[in-house]
Order: C-alpha cells, then sequence, then structure tokens
C-alpha cells in the first residue's frame, strides 16, 4: 500500500496537517494511522484551547507572526467558544506587587465529555474530503519511505510523525532509528493543586489563570465546575493530570490546577525522560503505587498528611483521585519543592484562600513532552521527507500550537507541490 502522505497520530498535530494539505491539494492520498481507538491526549482530555502567543509556543522555534499566521486556522477548524474575561485589574495590580505575570490570554474550554463529539466531527470532515484514517493500528518501525504495523507494511512519499506526549519514547525509539539529532533535557515538574472553588476565585472572571513565576515556576491547566483529578499512566509510573467536564455536567464546586517548574539538565544528566522515570518511580514507591496527596494544612505544620486527617474539621472536601496519603517533602527534590511553594505563597496573596489547610497537593504531575530534534528547515523536517510535529516532538505545549504545528509540517510539504502559502 502506498501512499503520498503518512501521517502518524490523529491528535491535534496531525489533524492539523491532513486538513491542511487536502484542503490545498485534495488529490493527494492521504492516511492517518492512530493506534488507539479514538484521538486521546489533550484534545480528548478536557480540550482546553488556547489562543494567544506565547501561550503552548516554544518561543526559540516559534515567532509572534508565525504563530497568529496559523492561529485563525486553527480557530476556523475548532470554531471556539471564546471564555469572557473580566475584572482582572485587581489580580495583575497583586501579581505586580509580587514580581509575578498575569498574562490574559484567548481560551475555550469543551471539557471530557463533549471532546469525544468535537473528535468524531472533525474525523468525519476528513473522511468527506478523502483523507483515511486508520484506528487502532500501531506502528512498529518508521524506515525511509515505508512503516510496518502491526497489521501491514505502508510506503509513502511524506511522513508527519505527530504522536503527542505520550508517544514521547515512541518518537525517541524512531528518530534513533532514522539517526536524527535530539536532545532531551527538558521537562516539567511538579504539582497538582485542588481545592473548594471559593478559594480560587478569580477563576468567576479568568477560566484557566496564567501566573508565571521567578524560578520558572508556573500555573497551568486550571479546571473548575465538574472538575476532577485523575492520574494518567506513563511507562512506569502514574502521573497526576487535572480533567473538567463541559458545563452540562453537575458541577462539584472544586478547582484545580497544576504548578510547574521547568528543569533544564545539564551533564552529566542527559535523559530528561529518565530523570522524570526516578521521580515517577521514586513517588511510586512511597505510595504504594498510587500517586501521593498531602493537605496543605499538614505541610505547614511539617506532618505527613494521614488517612485520619482528611476527615478532620478543617478538611471539608474529599479528594476526587483515590491517591496515598503522605508527605511530598520526601519525594520531590528540595529546590523544586521549596521554589513551587514559594510560587504558592505569593499566589495565595493574589488570590487568597488558595493555602486554605484543605488544599490538596497531588505528586508527581511531570510533563516530558521536549523531545528538541535537530531540523533540516523551518517546517519541521528533520530528514527528507519526514517531518516532526506536536507536543512529543517540542514542537507545542498544547492543543492550538500543536494544530499550528502540524499546518507548518504540511506547509512545507505542499511547498514539495508547489504550492506556496
Amino acid at each position: 500500500m502506498k501512499y503520498d502522505v503518512l501521517i502518524i497520530g490523529s491528535g491535534p498535530a496531525g489533524l492539523g496537517a491532513a486538513f491542511h494539505l487536502v484542503e490545498n491539494r485534495p488529490e493527494l492520498t492521504i492516511l492517518i494511522i492512530e493506534k488507539n481507538k479514538i484521538s486521546s491526549g489533550g484534545l480528548r482530555n478536557d480540550c482546553k484551547q488556547n489562543y494567544t502567543f506565547p501561550i503552548g509556543f516554544p518561543v526559540d522555534i516559534w515567532s509572534e507572526k508565525q504563530a497568529y499566521k496559523y492561529l485563525p486556522i486553527v480557530q476556523k477548524h475548532l470554531m471556539p467558544d471564546i471564555k469572557p474575561k473580566g475584572n482582572l485589574e485587581k489580580y495583575k495590580k497583586r501579581a505586580s506587587q509580587s514580581g509575578v505575570r498575569l498574562i490574559e490570554i484567548e481560551q475555550s474550554h469543551v471539557g471530557t465529555d463533549r471532546a469525544v463529539v468535537l473528535i468524531h466531527d472533525l474525523i468525519e470532515r476528513l473522511n468527506d474530503l478523502g483523507v483515511k484514517i486508520s484506528t487502532e493500528e500501531e506502528v512498529k518501525e518508521v524506515g525511509l519511505k515505508s512503516v510496518c504495523t502491526n497489521k501491514r507494511d505502508i510506503e509513502y512519499k511524506q511522513i508527519i510523525l505527530a504522536p503527542g506526549r505520550g508517544g514521547f519514547s515512541f518518537l525517541q525509539h524512531i528518530m534513533d532509528t532514522l539517526e536524527v539529532p535530539y536532545i532531551d533535557n527538558t521537562l516539567d515538574i511538579g504539582i497538582r493543586v485542588e481545592m473548594i472553588a471559593d478559594n480560587y476565585s478569580i477563576i468567576e472572571d479568568y477560566y484557566d489563570p496564567k501566573f508565571l513565576f521567578e524560578d520558572k515556576v508556573r500555573t497551568f491547566c486550571t479546571n473548575s465546575g465538574a472538575a476532577y483529578v485523575v492520574k494518567e499512566r506513563y511507562d512506569s509510573y502514574f502521573s497526576v493530570n487535572g480533567h473538567s467536564l463541559s458545563n452540562e455536567r453537575k458541577r462539584n464546586n472544586l478547582a484545580n490546577f497544576a504548578m510547574l517548574k521547568t528543569i533544564r539538565l545539564t551533564d552529566p544528566v542527559a535523559s530528561g525522560h529518565e530523570f522524570a522515570a526516578i521521580l515517577g518511580l521514586s513517588a511510586m514507591q512511597l505510595g504504594g503505587g498510587l500517586p501521593l496527596m498531602q493537605r496543605v494544612g499538614d505541610f505547614r505544620m511539617g506532618k505527613r498528611s494521614k488517612k485520619e486527617t482528611f476527615n478532620l474539621d478543617l478538611y471539608n472536601f474529599k479528594p476526587t483521585l483515590n491517591a496515598t496519603p503522605g508527605d511530598l517533602a520526601l519525594a520531590i527534590p528540595a529546590k523544586i519543592l521549596r521554589d513551587i511553594w514559594k510560587s504558592m505563597k505569593k499566589l495565595d496573596t493574589i488570590v487568597p484562600g488558595v493555602l486554605h489547610p484543605s488544599t490538596i497537593m497531588y505528586y508527581p504531575e511531570i510533563k516530558t513532552y521536549a523531545n528538541k530534534p535537530q531540523f533540516i528547515d523551518n517546517y519541521f523536517q528533520a530528514k527528507d521527507g519526514v517531518y516532526l510535529c506536536g507536543d512529543g516532538a517540542g514542537t507545542s505545549r498544547g492543543i492550538t500550537a500543536a494544530w499550528c504545528s502540524g499546518i507548518r509540517c504540511a506547509e512545507g510539504i505542499l511547498k514539495e507541490y508547489g504550492v506556496e502559502l
């Protein structure tokens, strides 16, 4: 079987590339391969979309001009309902007094339950345009001009590898096979914070507040309304994450968000992915196979949380994730914990209530999506006819930027066919 363009992964990067290709050269034969039953990752889970540079765009490979060239194309396909914002001046003033930045962005939220509908709609539109999609098919090996899956061998003229953050290790294997140089020395390590929604009042005016602290700490992925903390399986450990359902679902009046610190490793530590696995396994050992959680009240007193302490009068809501009560200070490296805790204290002066004794801190939340391939052109081409994009390839950090990176790959392929955009 032979195709003009083979796309590995049906997340936002893969979908963005497919739409851009078929809309500009409808005669191209295009196949998308997806190992799951349905697109996974951020598009499937919560589906939060940001439409403001630089959120989601690694600034070393993206300019503001490039981002705003593609973001309107993303909006045309995803048709977002932009969340309103207001009454932010008091929070900006408080943040400025603490040396913190509050970034206002255009954002939309679909919800985990409604994301499936959106994905099915996108896939149906691609089918109508002639793009073939094969689900539950897993790529085993990628060669120059051919791939081997669990079902067949396929030849291609051009390939776009867009496996997403979950395909971090898979992409490294393929880059090693194809001799694509890359570095893997950056990752985000942090906690997920859960509280009563009233204790994070800013969400009434700004759905997903973006606070930037010193020491490369930031808030990330706020969820409210029908909000839940969940665990995600990585290669050898669980990481925590946050989901929220659409406004159609019953509210639980909780909120959660991540506090992440970006780490850039230097010699002799070569792999951020391996470092993340060490930290994740350590947390699993302390948690008896589950993530850890600790109440702020216990942490401030230097005590580990126990099952019994989650039932005292100050602890006025139940955790939404089944995690092990414990002591985060035993699991998180001291420098990382110190910087995150300092940022949380500043956040509590901006939005009083964050450090209520009942607030829960879950660990680990680790983002290992910062592969940095060496590209040979501006279209994220790594070898002749081989393009890499999306969170797994380090070209984005989020749905909209991933879609944009897929468009950049598509433009590189279209250029080969004489289409200049």
